[in-house]
């Protein structure tokens, strides 16, 4: 029905034959590209939730021990763990309502609901009591951390331009990762300061209003509003995002894919059957994989690994987060050249040879100092292989490859898988280690990243430099 088109890294494909009164306007443009400034504000904007997500991950862990002592639960490690865990719930609720929220109401408006169970979870947690109050406080801050990421990989991936949008995807990786760093920065004071942890639920209610407030001057998604049957809208927002000379192209190519779709009675089970499947089954094996090559088991397990080797806890963490920041960098730069499913492939493949590492310093045959050196560096190795394809690459190549209509609910379903998988592994993780031993949970965390090569070899297709409606066309079968 629709011939493959072939993929350059800037270019304006438009379907002559159907559009042949544009054809005038297609050669004035000289397959130029559109500005990528005028996309830009709009990327860092909603890259703000990612990084509210990267600072709520992490700003408890240094606090914990001050919080249970005020709050009245000190040595009761079920609270402890709950005050961690809770917020995950919260999440998977939030990832799960995502993509009837971002469909209902729009991607601007998610962002906006995204931040307020954040101020308001934020403010509770900083004046509360009792471990009620907190974990009512962390609960709402899940939402929000379940609800921002899917929305946020939906709205960059939709607003940008086709050459640059790896790398705006990237920024949403390393906007997490400055927001791990800052909540570790933040933290230090805890120990000498009373009450310095409230000032860390405080300083994060900033930049959650502050994406509350700037999202009401950033463009609307115009592939939502398309959807929706406000075409002059879509071509408005267009306009902001790309430059006049490029907005009829634009719509044309929505107009290719999106033709004759009923948009408004997606349901969940068109998911998990028919044409949508492939897809859906790709982009939540891919969630699945990344969790179970023991990413968030490694964050867990580094600072122990980090104190055996004789580095404070506050050190270690330095490290992981140089390494994840440094990886997450040097994707940004590697996505619109290499490619999605090269960086993927290398990354995974990283972090199969960073656990044979991990497993050599667990067996018997190696000495002490040998062990201690060959494990910290397996570490450093597995969490900067991650954030070069693993880390970022998920959830800037599922929005790609879904159709426009099931986009935002695709997103949701697989979000969710990753948060129960991710769940699952930390609340296993030091069991499994007890009974198990570092030797054999190792060599299973690099089995499933030697899994994850073989399927993104089979399965994935590179997405580099081609339209959504490209990509729709080439994935899909068509009816």
């Amino acid at each position: 029905m629709y011939k493959r088109l072939p993929s350059r890294d800037c270019t304006n494909t438009v379907d002559l034959e159907e559009n042949s009164d544009l054809l005038q306007n297609v050669m004035s443009l000289e397959n130029s590209c559109p500005s990528w400034r005028l996309s830009f504000p709009h990327v860092l904007v909603a890259t703000i939730s990612s990084f509210l997500f990267g600072y709520h991950t992490g700003v408890v862990n240094e606090p914990l021990e001050n919080i249970s002592v005020d709050l009245g639960f000190s040595g009761n490690t079920l609270a402890e763990g709950l005050v961690v865990s809770t917020c995950l719930g919260g999440a998977l609720v939030g990832a799960l309502l995502s993509g009837w929220i971002a469909d209902g109401v729009g991607r601007r408006r998610a962002f906006q609901l995204c931040a307020l169970p954040m101020i308001v979870g934020a403010s509770i947690s900083a004046t509360s009591k009792s471990l009620a109050g907190m974990l009512l406080g962390r609960l709402f801050v899940g939402i929000g951390m379940g609800l921002g990421p899917p929305v946020a990989s939906l709205y960059v991936t939709e607003i940008s331009p086709a050459f640059v949008r790896g790398t705006y995807g990237s920024f949403i990786q390393i906007a997490t990762c400055l927001g791990l760093m800052g909540a570790l920065f933040i933290g230090i004071p805890v120990k000498e300061t009373a009450g310095w942890w409230r000032i860390c639920f405080w300083v994060s209610t900033i930049p959650a209003a502050v994406l509350a407030v700037a999202m009401v001057f950033c463009a609307e998604s115009p592939h939502w509003l398309y959807k929706r049957g406000r075409t002059e809208e879509a071509e408005a927002e267009f306009e902001k995002l790309l430059g006049g000379s490029h907005v009829k192209v634009a719509l044309a190519e929505l107009s290719k894919s999106d033709k004759g779709d009923d948009t408004d009675t997606v349901k969940l089970s068109e998911l998990f059957y028919g044409r949508h499947f492939r897809v859906v089954f790709i982009g939540s094996t891919l969630f699945a994989l990344q969790q179970l090559s023991g990413i968030n088991a490694v964050f867990y397990f580094s600072s122990t690994v980090f104190k055996s080797a004789g580095v404070p806890s506050n050190l270690a963490n330095v490290f992981i987060g140089i390494a994840n920041l440094t990886g997450s960098i040097i994707a940004m730069v590697l996505m619109d050249k290499l490619g999605r499913k090269a960086l993927l492939l290398w990354s995974f493949s990283g972090m199969v040879m960073s656990m044979v590492l991990q497993v050599t310093a667990a067996s018997s045959y190696v000495a002490n100092s040998g062990a201690m050196y060959l494990s910290v560096g397996g570490m450093l190795m597995f969490v900067f292989t991650f954030a070069l394809g693993a880390g970022p690459v998920p959830g800037l190549l599922l929005p790609e490859i879904f159709p426009s209509r099931i986009r935002a609910k695709a997103m949701a379903f697989c979000m969710s898988v990753h948060w129960v998988i991710n769940f699952f592994v930390g609340l296993l993780f030091l069991r499994l280690l007890e009974q198990l031993g570092p030797q054999l949970l190792y060599s299973i965390f690099g089995t499933f990243c030697l899994i994850a090569v073989v399927f993104v070899k089979r399965n994935v297709v590179e997405t580099k430099g081609k339209s959504l409606q490209e990509i729709e066309i080439a994935l899909l079968p068509q009816e």
